[in-house]
């Protein structure tokens, strides 16, 4: 049975100004922190491994980006389930066969492409590799739910969570790129596989962190799902948009450093946007926000779509840098407030499944654009990629201005006493 952890802002007094350092100090928090940041590494690796890896072998980008949008898809489809499995039976209990399937999975997939398998045996190897990749990211913003519950310090947990994803997005291309391009064609998919196993039996073996998975007595508490919630639908397709520009952005990236002879600057100029991402999370989370989070999401995605309609038009590597750069500093603000969202839109035990859904959503929306964004390159101009990113996130920002209202937290009704005998329903929600 996984250890009831005690909110930490029940027993730690909080400022009016949460910061990190003070997020940092939270009890125990370390001890998921550091084996949660080694294994979601390989999680920035594995579409770009597979797209140089099958890119080299297949000579075509577009199956390359074939095989790692079935990756994609195959993850997004299989997270949520992911995320359900651990709010009712517990981290650990999901992580320690999940991780064993993707290392032997990503393994045969390896193993094919440099056999030279035909394209259908590296898709059904690319199905359970996919669909296996541990959840870690959700995994750690639930802990941080139960730690902080209530407390001022959740958006800054938010935004350190970003900033821990959109680090592993600086380092993972870069590692990936550099293992491709001077160890092996190989060597990219072959280190995510043994980090993914490493870091994910670390953090498998945190249990006193891992939230309860709904024991009340000897009866377990059922929750609906998280996609009954409309809010949570909308953030879907935000954050579908958002996965338009990470997938569009790693196959248009890839194919303008092969173009011009220089593949090693495609590691470059992803980590660039990324630390665009990565900054501008610093930020975000070291200001206490007037402005409403609904309004924030909006006013940011509007930002993220003008900035990705800017890639096309980048001739140069100085150019498509700045433009890069500047795009990773809209994501940020988008990523952190549509997780900041989700602690007033879903309850505590199904948080777990509504993170995963948003991280299937990326997902799915880097695997289709990694597939679209592919095929562009194949048949159109050198940079025609870079379409994708602009076309996602103009879709995905005029779904969320429509459904705006949708993201609202509920109402909640509470019992107010009114004299002896008289109690009287009174509702209670945010404006």
């Amino acid at each position: 049975m996984a250890s009831t952890v005690t909110p930490e802002s029940a027993r730690t007094p909080v400022s009016s100004r949460p910061g990190y350092g003070q997020l940092l100090r939270t009890r125990g928090a370390w001890t998921f922190l550091l084996p949660g940041f080694a294994a979601r590494q390989p999680f920035a690796m594995l579409t770009l491994s597979i797209v140089l890896l099958v890119q080299h072998t297949t000579g075509s980008y577009g199956a390359a980006g074939a095989v790692a949008a079935v990756t994609g898809v195959s993850m997004a489809l299989f997270a949520p389930l992911t995320g359900r499995l651990a709010d009712r039976h517990g981290q650990r209990a999901v992580l320690l066969p999940g991780v064993l399937v993707h290392t032997l999975a990503g393994l045969s997939l390896t193993a094919l492409a440099l056999a030279d398998a035909p394209l259908w045996a590296l898709f059904a190897a690319a199905v359970p590799t996919g669909a296996s990749v541990p959840q870690i990211g959700p995994m750690v913003r639930a802990r941080w739910g139960v730690k902080l519950q209530g407390s001022p310090l959740m958006t800054t947990a938010a935004a350190f969570e970003s900033v821990t994803d959109e680090l592993t997005f600086v380092f993972g291309p870069l590692l990936a790129t550099a293992l491709c391009t001077a160890v092996d064609p190989a060597a990219g998919l072959l280190t995510e596989a043994a980090l993914t196993l490493v870091g994910g039996l670390l953090f498998a073996a945190q249990r006193g962190t891992q939230p309860s998975v709904g024991l009340k007595g000897h009866a377990r508490v059922e929750h609906a799902s998280a996609l009954s919630v409309p809010g949570v639908r909308v953030l879907i397709v935000a954050f579908l948009g958002i996965g338009a520009v990470f997938g569009g952005m790693q196959v248009s990236l890839a194919a303008f450093s092969e173009s011009i002879g220089r593949p090693g600057l495609n590691g470059v100029l992803y980590g660039t946007f990324a630390a665009g991402n990565m900054l501008s999370g610093i930020v975000c989370g070291a200001i206490v926000w007037k402005v409403a989070p609904r309004r924030r999401l909006v006013i940011g995605y509007a930002a993220l779509a003008l900035a990705a309609s800017g890639l096309w038009a980048a001739q140069s590597v100085v150019v498509l840098a700045g433009v890069g750069l500047l795009v990773g500093m809209c994501i940020a603000p988008a990523l952190i407030t549509g997780y900041t969202l989700v602690e007033g839109l879903v309850p505590a035990g199904a948080r777990t499944e509504a993170f995963t859904w948003l991280t299937g959503a990326v997902a799915l929306g880097q695997a289709a654009a990694v597939m679209v964004a592919g095929q562009l390159e194949d048949r159109l101009w050198d940079g025609a990629g870079f379409l994708v990113p602009m076309g996602g996130t103009l879709l995905a920002l005029a779904t969320l201005v429509a459904l705006r209202s949708r993201l609202m937290p509920p109402r909640v009704t509470r019992v107010v006493t009114r004299g002896a005998g008289h109690r009287e329903p009174v509702a209670i929600g945010e404006t």
